[in-house]
C-alpha cells in the first residue's frame, strides 16, 4: 500500500497528483491518519463517482477502524456532507427554499461595501503592504456569513481558531479539537435560541420557520447546517479568494488584462477555481457493495478518495490543463463538485470571489508579493489548499 506523501501533496500538489494520474486512475494508499484508503485521480471516474449512488456519504456504512474522521456530535454530525438519499434530498429542499438565488443576489451589495471598507482599513495603514490574508481575504467572508445567519456584529466569534482545530488537527495537542466542537456547539445552540425568541431577515431565522407540508427540519439538523454553512462557507471562500489572488500575482500579464477587462471576472473566477481551488478532495465517501472504479475494484465499506485538484487538471479533459487560461471553456471543472451533492452555497462562493477581486484590482494598481515566491507557506493539511499568509505590497 503506498502512503500519502504529505508534505508533496501540500508544496506540489499539483505535480504529485499528476504523477499519481499517470501510473494509473486509482491507487491504493495509506492517508496521514495511517488509515487505507482508495484515491481516484482522472477526471472522468472521479466526475462519475461523484454522482455515484453506490458512494455513500454515511459514515456508518464506513468498515469499523477503516475511518476515523472527525469526532462530532449528533447536532453537529447531522448535515449534508453526512447524509445519503432520501434525507439528504429532504433537508436540501428544505434549505433552498430559504438559501435563494435571490437571497445571494440581494448579498452583492453589502459584500461590495464590506470589501471597500476593508480595503479603506488597509489603505489607511502607515506602510503600504499588508497581510491580504489577515486583512482581506479572511474577515471578508466571516462578515458576510455573519451577515447571512443574522448573527449581531456584537456577537461574532473569531472561528478562525476553531475551523483551523478542526481541517487541521494538532495531534499533539487534541483538546483543541474537543474545545473547537464544544465552542461551536455552544454558539449555534445559543444562536438559535436567540433567532427563535426574536426572528429576524436572515437565513438562519427563515431556516427555523422553513416547512414543507408538516415537515421541518430537527433541531439537530438545524444545528449542524447552521455549523456547515460557516464551516464550508467561511473557510472554502477565504482560501478560494486568497489562492485567486496568488494565482493572478503569478501571471502579471493576465492580471493586467483582468484589470482592463473587469467583465471577465465571472469567467476567470471558474477558472481559478479550477487551476488552484480550495478544496484538493471531495469529501470521503464509502462503497455500500463491492464496485469498481476505474477499472479497480474497491470492496464495500472502504473509504473512498475523490481528487478534485487532479480530476481538474487532467489533460485527458482539459487542454493544456497546468496553464490558467481565463478564456477557457467554463463548464466542466469539478472544484464546486458534481450531481446531488453539488456545493449548495456555490453562488455565494462565486460572488463574494468576484466582488473581492473586482474591489481589489480596482483599488491597488500595482500590488505584489511582499516577500519571495518560495516564502510562501501552505496550510499542513491535504483536504484544504490554502494559504496561511499572504504578504503584499503596493
Amino acid at each position: 500500500m503506498q502512503p500519502i506523501d504529505v508534505t508533496a501533496l501540500i508544496e506540489d500538489p499539483h505535480g504529485t497528483y499528476a504523477r499519481l494520474r499517470e501510473a494509473g486512475p486509482v491507487h491504493r494508499v495509506t492517508g496521514p491518519d495511517g488509515r487505507p484508503a482508495w484515491l481516484v485521480t482522472r477526471y472522468d471516474d472521479v466526475r462519475r463517482a461523484l454522482a455515484d449512488p453506490r458512494l455513500s456519504l454515511d459514515r456508518r456504512h464506513a468498515l469499523p477502524g477503516n475511518y476515523s474522521g472527525f469526532s462530532l456530535p449528533p447536532a453537529l454530525d447531522a448535515n449534508l456532507l453526512n447524509m445519503d438519499p432520501p434525507d439528504h434530498t429532504r433537508v436540501r429542499g428544505l434549505v433552498v427554499k430559504a438559501f435563494t438565488p435571490g437571497r445571494v443576489d440581494r448579498l452583492r451589495v453589502p459584500v461590495r461595501r464590506v470589501a471597500d471598507e476593508l480595503l479603506d482599513a488597509v489603505e489607511a495603514g502607515d506602510e503600504r503592504r499588508t497581510d491580504l490574508l489577515e486583512s482581506y481575504a479572511g474577515p471578508l467572508p466571516i462578515i458576510v456569513i455573519c451577515d447571512l445567519l443574522g448573527v449581531p456584529p456584537d456577537a461574532r466569534q473569531d472561528f478562525r481558531a476553531w475551523t483551523d482545530a478542526l481541517i487541521t488537527p494538532d495531534r499533539e495537542r487534541p483538546h483543541l479539537m474537543k474545545e473547537a466542537v464544544a465552542g461551536l456547539m455552544g454558539y449555534f445552540t445559543g444562536l438559535i435560541r436567540a433567532k427563535r425568541a426574536e426572528p429576524g431577515d436572515d437565513l438562519l431565522s427563515d431556516l427555523i420557520a422553513v416547512r414543507d407540508g408538516e415537515d421541518a427540519l430537527s433541531e439537530d439538523e438545524l444545528t449542524s447546517l447552521a455549523f456547515l454553512i460557516l464551516f464550508a462557507g467561511y473557510e472554502n471562500t477565504v482560501h478560494l479568494i486568497a489562492n485567486a489572488v496568488l494565482a493572478l500575482l503569478d501571471h502579471p500579464r493576465l492580471l493586467s488584462e483582468l484589470r482592463a477587462n473587469p467583465d471577465g471576472l465571472g469567467a476567470a473566477v471558474e477558472e481559478l477555481g479550477r487551476w488552484d481551488g480550495p478544496s484538493p478532495l471531495a469529501i470521503r465517501r464509502f462503497p455500500l457493495e463491492d464496485m469498481e472504479i476505474g477499472g479497480v475494484r474497491v470492496p464495500a465499506g472502504e473509504t473512498v478518495l475523490l481528487s478534485i485538484a487532479s480530476a481538474n487538471r487532467d489533460p485527458r479533459h482539459f487542454p493544456d490543463p497546468d496553464r490558467l487560461d481565463l478564456r477557457r471553456e467554463r463548464s466542466g471543472h469539478l472544484a464546486l463538485g458534481h450531481g446531488i451533492h453539488y456545493c449548495l452555497g456555490a453562488p455565494l462562493a462565486r460572488m463574494e470571489t468576484e466582488t473581492a477581486l473586482a474591489a481589489l484590482l480596482e483599488r491597488f494598481k500595482n500590488m505584489e508579493l511582499d516577500v519571495p515566491r518560495d516564502a510562501l507557506r501552505w496550510r499542513p493539511a491535504i483536504r484544504a489548499r490554502g494559504l496561511i499568509s499572504l504578504p503584499v505590497r503596493w
